[in-house]
């Protein structure tokens, strides 16, 4: 099926692949569907749910029926696969498989900005491309990949080649806007990388889309639409059928009317107009009528008008032009129905519809159009385009002689259960009467009613064809109807494309510390907190994890131990007004906050329950420095920001992420004081000098500046050490050194867990659940009476405020070297184990303890603080764990060891 000359393949490049387990060959510069085609492949797998036979119907995204799995890819378009030697395709009836290939191609994502986007590389996309380019502004040129379909006329506008070197335009060359998000925000795809576009205003010149007909078997192999016929002889010299019949109602088939005579074939044209024109070629017979019905098993052999038989091995059709306006809608563009097409309204965006996106089907029309669009847009940027500049932009194309129409869409009578709307999905005429039979009026109910428009061509051949039928059931117009919603991916892309390099070990960053390379030299074990790589705990020779812990809290607790806490999330809050957003913010009060002074914050959710908790340090009037969880970082970032954006944008605040910016070294015991006083000679380490919750700014040793706290998280006396990211691992290295002498000790998550458990310290999200207020958790000292907070009228409400609410509080096991899993349930002793068993509580926290020498836990207990003393049960499948309801503070109650 292939001509002899023609197209724009290179047959001096033979190719060859592999179909379905058969080899063939075809050139450089086919796509894997003209290359089937040429080799006289126009029958593809069976349709989905009636296993009908199914060809080749488009050119182009708009093909419903040619799917194929290329390698690990699924449920490609044959026409959107460029053909590559030694290619081996498979083909689909809808349903691919997934594959892990780790040779598939790498994918990546690149960002940029433009001044103007333009999307589409027809005359009218490039004319306004060039003439945006030639005022200075930067413009980024789409050429779709495979627009095969679309409307088409010939020539080339002049100076855009000029404009490319200039450095004025860049083409996408092979691309495809998938996506138009908001401000601008495009997705485009670009063979192995997504491009994501912010543009300052978009220009969309995305063509339109063949539309077919509805008649009894217009499902059959060989039946296509007029322009992918002309495309596949014209661009690839390739003749789908010798003996054609071309079936339409509007003027654009006689171009492929055209196409087809030249290339050698017999041609018959049925047009349903009752005066068809004078198009034709001489000798081409035109009827006017409509095919009624087809024949053929498998391969078309013949069709019906209402009184004549005509045999064809090929049936192009045309029922005219919709303009495609998937992205439009997607910038939350309205449509109206003008008559024959649904065409682009009213912009929401800072956005043009250009072309016959625009329902501009006359081509000198549409290049005028352009060169406006174009001047417009470099205008509104700032760089103005001259009126002659606009003028010399749409004098260079030829328009040919065959206009481009819209058309309302054409019912043939027939047998509905073969009247096919959606080829990929089999729905009929039939399944669109029973949706309506049932109820349903909306397009977008019909449309779930039947999957119409769900597949691979995202509607583009099926939903117009259905808004016809439910319009003549309904007695009414599509305009009324109005059309389904459009949604991104405008045209298929592949989840690894979406992904990019997120997959496998790149799937999830893994965020280290400065000081990271320190540990690992050090035999650390790590944990994952968040994306952060904590140091878990430090083994020596011939430890266990427990072993480890229990040496690393005595060390705390008696001597003198270090911690990287460099994770913590950090964020600097600044403004006149920052002091009063915290204290809207925090359940206690920031307002006051001495400049120097620190204070230990709470922060709950709208809802009254514990989001996140962290220290607060002033560093002057204006500014201060919240901590936050390592894990909460990112959250309370995103909860600050769309409290001043939406509720109090009045405020004058600003925040900045800073916790990259900083390395913290926690310096804790009974010996940290002396170990920074040999770390930092010049600052006074006294309590007089240096009281709790204060910090001072200082030099350490080796000249490194820092601002030291004094901040406790394990209720001995401690220090935090706070330094600049690039100086974290030589401010660690100077504290280990000084430290020497009192045998310092590196400890990990697991024992900072223990030393904070033993004082009753909460952690959030562990020993809390999105259920807990700070009421549940003890901490009423925390909420103010006298200010407002966010959260703090849902803390009066009758749920919120029940006494038995569960309650934090302490386990102590009765054996005492009996563990509580974290996790289990509790139960009243005496409670009946059959299903369902009434749980009291379960334990949040849970750990064994160097200094109580024992095992203890923290857990939520309905009622918990009016059930100390009483005994508890774990039922843990073969045994049964007792523990004694306590207090949360196991260790120095009364604070003493806070001071040294």
């Amino acid at each position: 099926m292939r001509l002899s000359e023609g197209g724009s393949i290179d047959r001096t490049k033979p190719l060859h692949f592999t179909l379905d387990d058969v080899s063939y060959t075809g050139f450089e510069g086919d796509t894997l569907a003209s290359a089937m085609l040429a080799n006289g492949i126009i029958e593809v797998a069976p349709s989905l749910y009636k296993h009908r036979p199914r060809g080749v119907f488009a050119a182009g995204v708009e093909e419903p029926n040619a799917l194929v799995q290329v390698g690990s890819e699924p449920s490609l378009q044959a026409m959107t696969v460029k053909l590559t030697d030694g290619l081996v395709a498979r083909t689909l009836s809808g349903i691919g498989r997934l594959t892990a290939d780790p040779e598939e191609p790498r994918y990546d994502k690149r960002f940029t900005h433009t001044d103007v986007l333009v999307i589409g590389a027809g005359p009218a996309g490039r004319t306004a491309a060039k003439t945006a380019a030639s005022g200075g502004a930067r413009v980024i040129l789409v050429k779709m990949s495979y627009p095969s379909g679309n409307v088409k006329f010939r020539g080339t506008p002049s100076g855009i080649a000029v404009a490319e070197e200039a450095g004025e335009l860049r083409i996408l060359h092979g691309a495809t806007a998938f996506g138009y998000y908001d401000s601008n925000y495009v997705l485009v795809a670009q063979h192995q990388t997504l491009w994501h576009i912010r543009a300052r205003r978009v220009i969309l010149a995305t063509g339109a889309h063949e539309q077919p007909i509805v008649f009894e078997n217009n499902d059959r192999p060989g039946i296509m639409l007029a322009g992918a016929v002309r495309t596949y002889i014209t661009k690839y010299a390739v003749l789908p059928g010798r003996k054609v019949v071309v079936f339409t109602t509007n003027d654009s088939a006689y171009g492929t009317v055209a196409a087809l005579v030249q290339a050698g074939a017999e041609v018959t044209v049925v047009d349903s107009r009752p005066t068809p024109p004078d198009l034709a070629p001489k000798g081409v017979e035109v009827i006017s009528g409509v095919i009624t019905n087809t024949e053929g098993s498998g391969r078309i052999t013949a069709v019906s008008t209402e009184d004549r038989r005509i045999e064809c091995d090929l049936l192009a059709v045309s029922g005219g032009w919709q303009p495609a306006v998937h992205l439009f809608s997607q910038s939350r563009g309205t449509l109206r129905w003008n008559g024959q097409a649904f065409v682009p309204d009213q912009a929401a965006q800072a956005n043009r519809v250009i072309g016959a996106a625009n329902g501009t089907f006359n081509l000198e029309a549409a290049l005028i159009e352009a060169a406006e669009a174009g001047a417009e847009a470099a205008n509104l940027v700032g760089y103005p385009v001259p009126d002659s500049a606009v003028r010399a932009s749409f004098g260079a194309s030829d328009a040919g002689k065959v206009a481009f129409t819209a058309h309302p869409v054409l019912l043939v009578p027939g047998n509905p259960q073969t009247q096919f709307v959606d080829l990929q999905r089999d729905a009929t005429v039939a399944d669109v009467q029973r949706a309506v039979a049932a109820g349903m009026r909306s397009p977008e109910h019909v449309k779930r009613y039947t999957t119409i428009g769900t597949g691979a061509d995202q509607g583009r051949t099926s939903n117009i064809p259905a808004l016809g039928v439910i319009a003549a059931i309904l007695d009414t117009t599509p305009g009324e109807l109005g059309t389904t919603t459009f949604r991104a991916p405008s045209v298929p892309v592949s989840f690894a494309l979406m992904a990019g390099r997120d997959r496998g070990k790149l799937h999830d960053p893994v965020r280290t510390t400065p000081i990271h390379s320190w540990h690992v030299r050090h035999t650390a074990e790590f944990e994952n907190v968040g994306q952060w790589k904590r140091p878990w705990f430090y083994p020596r020779e011939n430890e266990d994890m427990e072993a480890a812990v229990l040496r690393e809290c005595h060390a705390a607790r008696t001597g003198v131990g270090m911690q990287d806490a460099s994770t913590l999330g950090k964020i600097e809050v600044v403004g006149t007004d920052a002091g009063e957003f915290l204290n809207r913010m925090y359940t206690n009060a920031f307002k006051k906050l001495a400049v120097g002074s620190a204070r230990y914050g709470l922060m709950c959710k709208a809802d009254g329950m514990v989001f996140d908790d962290g220290v607060t340090m002033r560093l002057a009037d204006d500014r201060y420095y919240v901590t936050t969880t390592t894990g909460g970082a990112a959250n309370v970032l995103d909860w600050f920001e769309e409290w001043s954006q939406t509720e109090w944008p009045e405020l004058d605040v600003r925040f900045t992420s800073v916790t990259e910016q900083w390395s913290t070294i926690a310096v804790v015991g009974p010996q940290s004081r002396a170990v920074i006083g040999l770390v930092a000679p010049e600052l006074d380490v006294s309590n007089d000098a240096f009281p709790f919750m204060t910090f001072r700014e200082t030099t350490l040793v080796n000249g490194i500046p820092a601002r030291i706290a004094r901040i406790s998280f394990s209720g001995e006396l401690a220090f935090e050490v706070n330094v600049a990211s690039w100086y974290g691992l030589a401010a660690w290295e100077a504290i280990y050194e000084e430290g020497k002498p009192y045998d310092i000790t590196p400890y990990g998550t697991e024992t900072m867990h223990v030393l904070r458990a033993e004082k009753g310290f909460p952690i959030v999200g562990q020993d809390t659940d999105g259920t807990v207020t700070p009421h549940d958790l003890g901490m009423s000292w925390i909420v103010s009476k006298q200010k407002h907070f966010v959260g703090k009228r849902s803390l009066s409400r009758p749920d919120t405020a029940r006494p038995d609410r569960k309650h934090l509080v302490g386990l102590l096991p009765v054996d005492p070297t009996a563990l509580l899993p974290e996790g289990a349930q509790m139960i009243a002793e005496g409670t009946d184990l059959t299903p369902p068993v009434p749980m009291e509580g379960h334990v949040t926290s849970s750990y064994r303890s160097a200094a109580l020498e024992r095992t203890f836990a923290l857990a939520l207990i309905r009622n918990g603080r009016n059930r100390i003393g009483e005994t508890l049960l774990a039922p843990l499948g073969d045994r049964v764990i007792a523990a004694t309801v306590t207090e949360p503070v196991f260790y120095d109650k009364e604070g003493a060891r806070r001071d040294g």
